[in-house]
Parts: C-alpha cells; structure tokens; sequence
C-alpha cells in the first residue's frame, strides 16, 4: 500500500510503498477513509529535532483517522468487519487511573503506551496510508449512523480539542457571558460552534484573515474581529468594559497570548491551545484577578463520544477539504502559506 511517512525531522514526508499490515493479537487493522492534516505535522517537518520527543521518524503521519474496521485480531471482541469506526488519537498504557477513565490525553504511566506520550500519526504509523493498525480495540470508536468517516476524521482532534477546552469552561459560560476564540480556523471554527451548540454565551471570534473571520461568521459567531493592536481594546467595548469570560488562543504566539491577558475578565479563563511558541509573563498583576490559564492537550475517550453525537446531530460540521493520498503536500504547503481556512482531510485511493 501506499504511505506518507516521516523519514526524519526537518524533511518533507514522502509517499512509499509498505506491506499492508496484519493485525495481532488484540489489535484491529482499519480501512482509511479520511486522515486529516493537522498543523501540528509541520512542527513535526519543521521544528522538531532528535531528542526532544520520547519518538522518533520514520513512522507515517496522520493522527485525526476514521474509516472501516477491515480485520480483527486473536481476542478482539465488539467490533465487526466493515463496521466505521473513529480512532481516538492518545494512545495511553491503558491500565492507569486516568486511562481506564478515558483520559488517556493525560496518561500518568507513558512509558507503558504502545508508543510514549504519542500514538498513531505520532511516533507510530497513522492513517495517512490505505490501512492502519490499531493497537488496541477500545481507541476504537463506532461512528453515529450517517457520519462519514472523511467527516468524522478530523473531528478525532480538530473538533476534540476545542471541545475539551470549552467544556472545561462551561461553568462560566452562562447567558450573558462571552467567549473569545483567537485563531478561527481549522480548529478555532469548530470551537465557534461548540460554543454555539452547548453555551448561551456570546462568541468573539478574532483572526488576521478576512477569510478566516467570515467562516467565523458563518459557522455562528457574533462578532468578529481583525487581530491588530486594537483587538482588546474591541473585546472589552463589546463587552461593556468587562472583557471575556473565556479567552481560547488557538495560535498561542506572544501577541496572541497577551492578546488573550488584556481582554480577559476577572475570573475569567485563558485557555492555551495553540502550540505557537509564545510566552505569557504570569505575576500579581499581569492579569485581572483570579484568572485561570491552563493549557489543554486533546480531550478524553468520553468526550470524542460526545463531539462524534453533536456532529451526527448537525451541530457541528467541520468545513472540509479533501486531497488524495498522492497529493497530501499540497494540503501542508496550502497550510503553511495560511491558505486553508477550514481543515484538509487527506482521503487515500481504493486499495486495488
């Protein structure tokens, strides 16, 4: 089969041919329908370098994956051929406390996961490939009737993300609050609507592409707002001198970050999302009183359940573009020029 893969840091990932895998025991082999493209895969081909992560290339990318269940492992039960199915992304040891309550994001015994603090798409192979093998039956997920698994692929992350950072922040998102979403693209449109679907509070979205604060627009929010030294200035008018409940900073850059502590409301949240690189000085008096930041990595096994219901339910519908397998590259190099305004979902060709 054909397979994007991640020979080594700072590269471009190429297409190969591999073996079609086998499952072993406990594992199940799926048949690819859709892989996004997160922006987190150009960290792995731009920043990254030998030993800054427990794993390291090749192993091929993908790491939002949903598609059929093709063959089932010795002892795997619940599952049936051909059954679609969505993969939760973090792979734990399982076993831990955190795990067995689905939390595998924030696994407390890494060493013991199929691969450390990673999984399929990170460190081991992921589904940008016309199979992939997953290590155990329960980071398996059946779809709701009707979701596609082009569809549901990059909600595995794209749309579980944002979801776990609002649902941590429901308590102080009742009516008459406000939330910020900074950075409204692959990740930040999906938390526009998650925001819309399960609060009562007012959405800012804010963003330095007309494009991206027009799908902003269109996916619910109230207001948008270009990303300029005015920005907070903005919030705090349209909130009535208060600021914002909630902040959500999908970028995650200096500006971004100060951006986030100077429209901020007194016991509001902050909530880092975005892997930009930025800086947050934290003391007494940096930000408003009793302000919660806290960054967030994934969501839980039960929170991907949820996500996957509100997308069956059609209150939450990613804007997809599909690539082939064979013309992946251009989703990333769109990527990086800031030409995707929704998310690229990587849809391989029939295995012949």
């Amino acid at each position: 089969m054909r397979a994007l893969r991640l020979r080594e840091w700072r590269s471009d990932p190429v297409p190969v041919d591999v073996p079609d895998p086998e499952p072993g025991p406990g594992q199940v082999v799926i048949r690819v329908g859709g892989a996004g493209a997160c922006h987190s895969d150009l960290h792995l081909m731009r920043d990254f370098e030998g030993g800054q992560l427990p794993w390291a290339p090749p192993f091929t990318l993908g790491h939002e994956n949903a598609g059929w269940v093709m063959a089932l492992g010795d002892g795997v039960t619940g599952l049936q051929v051909g059954q679609p199915v969505a993969v939760y992304g973090p792979w734990g040891c399982g076993t831990c406390a955190r795990c067995r309550l689905g939390a595998e994001n924030y696994c407390e015994d890494p060493a013991n996961a199929p691969v450390p603090s990673g999984g399929g798409g990170l460190g081991l192979d992921g589904g940008m490939a016309e199979y992939m093998v997953i290590p155990d039956a329960r980071l398996l997920l059946p779809l709701p009737d009707g979701l596609d698994p082009a569809i549901a692929a990059p909600l595995t992350d794209a749309g579980l993300t944002p979801y776990h950072a609002v649902r941590r922040s429901w308590g102080k998102l009742p009516p008459g609050a406000t939330a910020v979403v900074i950075g409204a693209g692959g990740l930040g449109h999906l938390a526009v609507q998650i925001l819309k679907a399960t609060t009562a509070a007012t959405v800012i979205a804010v963003d330095t592409r007309t494009e991206a604060l027009d799908l902003a627009l269109r996916n619910g929010a109230d207001l948008a707002v270009p990303s300029d030294d005015g920005t907070a200035a903005s919030i705090r008018d349209a909130t009535g001198g208060r600021g914002a409940d909630v902040v959500l900073d999908f970028v995650g850059s200096d500006s971004t970050l100060a951006m986030a502590a100077a429209s901020v409301r007194t016991l509001g949240d902050v909530t880092i999302v975005g892997i930009g690189g930025g800086t947050l000085p934290l003391s007494f008096f940096s930000v408003p009183y009793e302000v919660s930041l806290q960054t967030t990595y994934w969501g839980t096994r039960p929170e991907l359940v949820e996500v996957l219901d509100l997308a069956a339910r059609g209150l939450l519908r990613p804007d997809i573009v599909q690539f082939p397998l064979d013309r992946a590259m251009d989703a990333y190099r769109q990527m990086e020029a800031g030409e995707l305004t929704g998310r690229a979902v990587i849809v391989p060709s029939p295995h012949e």
